[in-house]
């Protein structure tokens, strides 16, 4: 047996130890195929990688604030004022597509702000602050858009519904972050500072570590992440209603994290496990649907896959990057 092939079998080993959610997510796939008979139809599997989209794109950098030792959990309330923001400026305003998006992208990095100051300057619990502006931010949107909107004009249209050589736009930016997070996290100076400010804060300010500089960062990219998807549902839907949109989003995207790996404690996790939780939701609520499941044992499910996740980023590999 040569060395290459010695080799081969050791490195898909050592990759299904770090991601052990990579052979249940397979089997996952082939057991939908073989009781549906549809599951691996590229209208399906299209279908599935676009609405994976928007959680992939709050995913990542979600990830990152974990690996940090801290947690948002406002996405949702901050994905529906991305889309009320973006809606209201192409539809009521009449503004062309960028400044819409840029104006989502501004409220959800305000948000974000507002997070990343409380919790990373002032020192107060990221669980408590954003569990609070979860709450906020909804009345806020309520507030400020109390009926739905809706007639957003083609421009708009584009965000969500084009394709950019045969892949939809929301795919092809999730797939940019996924990117962008990956050579972040690996690459680059803060990629490594995020983790050993997860590890121990102390020790890496006591290393020269910016221990609150690198974190505010990561919220305020969290907040504008979220608006962009926000931005990207509303596009897709061509409407947006203050009291439901998001709801929920942040555990179905707190759910796709732990599942790929990231610890609730921090230091651990990496940008392919994210993906590997992304793709595993998105296969397990849409082979759900096809098979007719009611509604609320898939939420059954999630929640499910929530505790789940938490299991393997408590029991599974420390050290995954």
């Amino acid at each position: 047996m040569t060395v290459a092939a010695r080799t081969l079998p050791s490195v898909s080993l050592g990759a299904v130890r770090r991601h052990p959610l990579l052979p249940v997510l397979i089997l996952l796939a082939v057991l939908f195929q073989v009781t549906t008979g549809s599951f691996f139809d590229q209208a399906n599997l299209r279908g599935i990688a676009t609405d994976a989209a928007a959680v992939a794109i709050v995913a990542v950098p979600l990830a990152l604030l974990l690996i940090s030792g801290y947690i948002d959990l406002s996405v949702g309330s901050t994905l529906a004022l991305g889309g009320l923001v973006a809606g209201w400026l192409a539809g009521a305003q009449q503004q062309s597509l960028v400044v819409s998006v840029l104006g989502a992208l501004a409220a959800g990095a305000a948000v974000g702000l507002v997070n990343g100051v409380l919790c990373c300057w002032f020192g107060l619990s990221s669980f408590i602050v954003t569990l609070g502006m979860l709450t906020a931010l909804r009345g806020i949107d309520q507030q400020l858009f109390p009926l739905p909107l809706s007639g957003f004009g083609d421009g708009f249209a584009w965000l969500g519904g084009a394709r950019f050589a045969g892949v939809a736009v929301p795919v092809v930016i999730a797939v940019l972050v996924l990117v962008a997070g990956a050579v972040f996290l690996a690459t680059t100076p803060a990629g490594r500072h995020v983790f050993a400010i997860g590890v121990n804060r102390e020790a890496a300010y006591l290393s020269g570590v910016n221990v609150r500089r690198t974190p505010l960062a990561l919220f305020v990219v969290t907040g504008a992440a979220a608006a962009l998807a926000g931005a990207i549902k509303a596009s897709v839907l061509d409407s947006v209603v203050s009291g439901t949109s998001g709801a929920g989003f942040e555990l179905t995207v707190l759910t796709a994290v732990l599942l790929g790996g990231v610890a609730l404690s921090g230091g651990s996790g990496s940008v392919l496990g994210v993906l590997l939780g992304v793709l595993f939701l998105g296969c397990l609520q849409n082979g759900l649907t096809l098979l007719g499941v009611p509604t609320f044992w898939q939420q059954i499910t999630q929640g499910a896959a929530l505790v789940a996740g938490a299991a393997l980023a408590y029991f599974g590999p420390k050290n995954a990057r």
